[in-house]
């Protein structure tokens, strides 16, 4: 099986667009969403630059990601990159689309940043250890957690 670099889902959801952005761009809201964050630290305003520490748990394993608000489009899209020890791990965001009648598409993606890249060998052996996650099954974890994540959105802007 070919390691998979990018993953993307999308959800449709009966609200406007700014709406869905304000929920997936509250930082601080991320542990609602996600179930691999359970908190955030981020100071002030949240926009392009700014950088949090987002705090992740998979079972028993706890582990910690330095990131950095890249876009922040409201209405329209949301992404920021992860890093660990100074070294790229991963891109993730939100593409916000007004579909109409009352509609929005909400897609989330992911990008593997460990290739290429100085270290990657070693961000990707860090990885298992924190995670307990083979890079190579990392795609797999993440679409399923992208899926509970726009669910939850979903659940939350409808109040469905």
């Amino acid at each position: 099986m070919e390691r998979e670099w990018v993953v993307e889902e999308s959800v449709a959801i009966d609200a406007d667009a700014a709406e869905v952005y304000a929920a997936v761009a509250d930082l601080r809201r991320m542990r609602e969403w996600s179930p691999e964050v359970f908190a955030t630290w981020v100071r002030g305003d949240i926009g392009p630059g700014t950088r949090f520490v987002g705090f992740n748990r998979i079972g028993p394993r706890v582990w910690f990601t330095n990131c950095q608000v890249t876009v922040a489009v409201p209405g329209q899209a949301f992404a920021f990159r992860v890093s660990s020890f100074g070294m790229p791990v991963a891109l993730w965001g939100f593409r916000v689309e007004d579909v109409g009648g009352g509609r929005t598409r909400l897609t989330e993606y992911w990008e593997d940043l460990r290739r290429d890249a100085r270290g990657a060998g070693l961000v990707s052996l860090l990885g298992r250890v924190f995670t307990g996650v083979p890079a190579e099954r990392r795609a797999a974890v993440n679409r399923e957690g992208m899926r509970a994540t726009l669910a939850r959105v979903d659940r939350h802007v409808t109040g469905k």
